[in-house]
């Protein structure tokens, strides 16, 4: 204990021990932290009498004492400081630990209101059913008292027909006689029942036998799908035979165009040359013909003048050497003519020759589109096939599409990491990717090189849509990195018809189709509504509200929730619904949604959503002539893409909302993996967009996911992640939809279902 100077000599303030010590009521815990001070602790009072201590001396001149006793008090203020600050470091250490503790109980609070939540509404559920049993047994029980009250009616028409009964014999005989009847028709009823129990049983075992017929022609439709594919690479490659045969026709022909053209070009030439010695034979002819009559002028003359006879004779040289010269122009005339008649016989066999070869271009023409045609239709049924099989086993369907190379894409001349197999069994559906000189391979339903079309993709997609006017419920929504090209796959480009996106060529063929059937007796309504979930926030695009439903936190404005239904729809609170009754409306709404929609600019891409696009259209269709009545669901989501942070480089709000769609991405990535692993069960509601596409991924809807990717070197890594993913949506089974008859209902609410 500290005390003060007593005779001169200074106690010390403090007290040794090896152990832990208990100290009073105002004390402060000890400190055992291993540190110079060792097992020395302090109390309130030591150290108030250390701090309050004076100093006192003998003689105050001398100053070595004082010197002493200041160095020994120093000691023990550095002793007490010492133990003071491993004490407040012990404070601080139980501190963090309470902190941590406290975090832990919070977490595990916040754990336990979630599960409370849960078990509420399951609560809730019991309680609707516990109440629905009430009503039903309420029910129940006004009919046994009311039975019961026929039964004492009739207790006391039976004793008045027991009175009666007793004064007459003869009535109670009948009434006998009418019992034992009563008897006969019960005892034919249970002959009846055992009759239909049997036939009951004979329709069960007709039903197996149908399931079994089923399961053949499952069988048999896979054999057809595998001859079809061998049919088909048959097809193709007597098709490509084909194209070498007309290829070297093509070459044939050319070839004898040619010579026919070199021999017309002959005959020519030899027609004017026999023109020419024509010409000269004439002449030659007048000539001779004027040297006869010179001739004869000259014999006439010959006999009045004698003295020109030798001149005579050398006319009859000229003369003859003329006729020799005529001579020698009739037969080169001749050959000439041989030659014309050989050209000519020429010209006529190159002719027929190219006529036949005509002919057989023709033909081969004729089989090459017959062979073509074929191999249409083989596709057709391969896909008919294969749409029929991906029903009956309720799977995902998955279609991969790469997007073309940019302008500005650092990577355009690097080597490609994307490729695709040329084999029959994997062309159109298979896709390879590399990444460090390892290659990866993917088969998907459906693979778009970058040189697709925007029309060509919806031709895959058209009979899917076509099943939301036919009561099913569909759901097509595009997966992928960000800059991959969903928004553009969904949307198109503004401004450029031969760009659009699936959603506006979806509902021309849906306003289109409602317009053919018409004459059948057909009549649609159809309801819109969009929204986003932007950072976990459901926000209606379509409301007038535009400042409260775009709060940035979410906070203000309306509180949507999302609610499912017994029979699988879901619907969401305070959604606007808009009714629509063509395209051009649907696509101002559109715009108008586009407009409203979260967009940033991030270093991956220049306008990149920033949150789910959801459009939704409701389909009701009544039949007057039959009174069929169909409900179909068409959703159309444009996810968010997956970004990593090192790439985008987001901040701020960036970042939240980056944070925010991987979260829901890891989400719906849990989702397909527990759907996969056909697990008990599936956590739906980690998030608002999984909650919202329960339906669509665990019900009876037809599904169809939009892998899209970047063909990027740098984005090899990303991509493929987006494959993989694919590969595991492709596997789950979801079950077999199921077409919506006879379920009009009086509610206006847009299903999600």
């Amino acid at each position: 204990m500290v005390g003060t100077a007593n005779n001169g000599r200074v106690r010390l303030a403090f007290s040794l021990v090896n152990g832990s010590q208990d100290l009073g009521p105002n004390s402060e815990p000890a400190s055992n932290a291993g540190s110079e001070c060792g097992g020395i602790e302090f109390t309130r009072e030591d150290v108030e009498a250390l701090v309050s201590e004076k100093m006192k001396y003998k003689n105050k001149f001398n100053y070595k004492e004082r010197c002493e006793n200041m160095m020994e008090y120093i000691k023990r203020l550095r002793l007490c400081i010492k133990w003071f600050q491993e004490l407040e470091g012990e404070y601080a250490f139980e501190q963090e630990k309470l902190r941590t503790a406290l975090e832990l109980t919070e977490r595990r609070c916040s754990e336990m209101e979630l599960a409370l939540k849960n078990k509420d509404e399951e609560l809730n559920m019991i309680i609707l059913e516990l109440r629905k049993s009430l009503a039903s047994l309420q029910e129940k029980l006004a009919k046994e008292e009311s039975e019961k009250k026929d039964a004492v009616d009739s207790l006391a028409k039976e004793k008045e027909a027991r009175i009666s009964i007793e004064k007459s014999q003869a009535s109670l005989s009948e009434e006998l006689d009418k019992a034992q009847g009563e008897l006969d028709g019960a005892n034919q009823r249970i002959a009846s029942i055992n009759d239909m129990y049997k036939l009951l049983q004979e329709y069960n075992s007709s039903l197996q036998l149908y399931n079994s017929k089923l399961q053949k022609d499952l069988d048999v439709a896979h054999e057809t799908v595998k001859r079809g594919e061998k049919e088909r690479s048959a097809i193709v490659e007597n098709l490509h035979n084909l194209r070498g045969q007309h290829k070297s026709l093509c070459d044939q022909l050319t070839s004898s165009i040619a010579s026919q053209d070199e021999a017309m070009k002959q005959k020519e030439s030899l027609l004017n040359e026999v023109a020419c010695l024509r010409m000269e034979l004439q002449q030659m002819r007048d000539d001779r013909d004027r040297y006869q009559q010179q001739v004869q002028s000259l014999a006439a003359e010959a006999t009045k003048y004698k003295e020109l006879a030798t001149n005579s004779s050398e006319l009859e040289e000229k003369c003859l050497s003329q006729g020799n010269q005529i001579q020698i122009l009739h037969d080169q005339l001749a050959v000439a003519e041989r030659k014309l008649q050989m050209s000519d016989m020429s010209a006529y066999e190159t002719r027929v020759e190219f006529e036949g070869q005509k002919k057989l271009i023709s033909e081969l023409q004729n089989r090459l589109e017959d062979a073509e045609v074929k191999l249409i239709e083989g596709e057709k049924l391969r896909k008919k096939l294969h749409n029929t099989i991906l029903e009956l086993k309720g799977n995902i369907r998955v279609f991969c599409r790469v997007r073309p190379q940019l302008p500005d894409d650092s990577s355009s001349n690097q080597e490609k990491v994307v490729s695709y197999p040329t084999s029959m069994e994997y062309l159109g559906r298979g896709i390879d990717m590399t990444q460090n000189g390892q290659k990866h391979c993917f088969t998907f339903d459906k693979v778009f090189t970058p040189d697709a079309l925007q029309e060509e993709v919806f031709v895959e997609i058209s009979q899917l849509v076509q099943s939301a006017l036919d009561g099913y419920k569909v759901c097509i929504f595009a997966y992928g990195q960000t800059g991959s090209g969903k928004t553009y796959t969904m949307m198109g480009r503004p401004g450029q018809p031969e760009e659009k996106g699936l959603i506006p060529r979806s509902l021309e063929q849906i306003f289109q189709t409602k317009q053919a059937l018409q004459p059948q007796g057909w009549r649609y309504e159809m309801q819109v509504s969009m929204l986003e979930i932007y950072n976990e926030t459901l926000r209606d695009l379509l409301s007038t509200n535009r400042d409260a439903s775009r709060n940035e936190n979410g906070v203000a404005g309306k509180q949507y929730t999302i609610k499912h239904d017994a029979n699988g729809n879901t619907q969401v609170s305070d959604l606007t619904i808009v009714d629509v009754q063509s395209s051009r409306e649907v696509a101002y709404l559109l715009d108008r949604a586009a407009y409203s929609r979260s967009v940033g600019k991030t270093q991956m891409n220049e306008q990149s959503s920033r949150s789910h696009f959801v459009f939704t259209m409701r389909i009701t269709g009544v039949n007057e002539s039959t009174e069929q009545q169909v409900q179909g669901v068409l959703n159309l989501i444009d996810l968010a893409g997956s970004e990593r942070l090192s790439k985008s480089g987001s901040t701020g709000d960036r970042l939240k909302e980056t944070q925010a769609i991987n979260k829901s991405l890891s989400s719906l990535a849990d989702v397909i993996f527990a759907l996969a692993k056909k697990e008990d069960h599936v956590p739906f509601r980690n998030s608002k967009l999984t909650y919202l596409l329960q339906p669509c991924l665990g019900g009876d809807s037809k599904t169809l996911m939009f892998v899209n990717i970047s063909p990027e070197p740098s984005s090899v890594g990303e991509s493929l992640c987006s494959l993989r993913f694919a590969a595991r949506v492709n596997a789950c089974e979801i079950g077999t939809p199921r077409r919506q008859l006879n379920m009009k209902t009086s509610d206006s609410r847009l299903s999600y279902g």
